[in-house]
């Protein structure tokens, strides 16, 4: 990520814009962490089997390479995700996809 890095005449410090100040003070990462959680509760509930999610969950700890974190996992697959909190009739759920989409992705 690049900045702006241009020097003002008034001050001489560096005067720029980081586009993840926007994020100061959200809790995305625990936002997405509460979206796995309600992923796998809503798994548990179901009586269906879920081989796609089985697998979307397995890639939080792969068998090899480094492991995605949450928020990438939420923001690669929110369509996915929201879809199945609509089959789940999860509202609670849905709210907090919508919050974490907003803020965060």
């Amino acid at each position: 990520m690049e900045l702006n890095q241009e020097k003002t005449a008034d001050c001489g410090c560096r005067m720029g814009t980081d586009r993840y100040v926007s994020f100061d003070g959200i809790d995305c990462a625990g936002n997405a962490r509460r979206i796995m959680d309600c992923i796998a509760l809503n798994m548990q509930i179901s009586e269906q089997d879920h081989p796609f999610w089985q697998y979307f969950m397995a890639k939080r700890t792969p068998r090899s390479g480094p492991a995605p974190d949450d928020l990438f996992l939420v923001h690669a697959h929110i369509n996915q995700i929201r879809e199945f909190f609509e089959e789940c009739g999860d509202q609670a759920a849905l709210d907090l996809l919508f919050q974490v989409e907003e803020e965060c992705c």
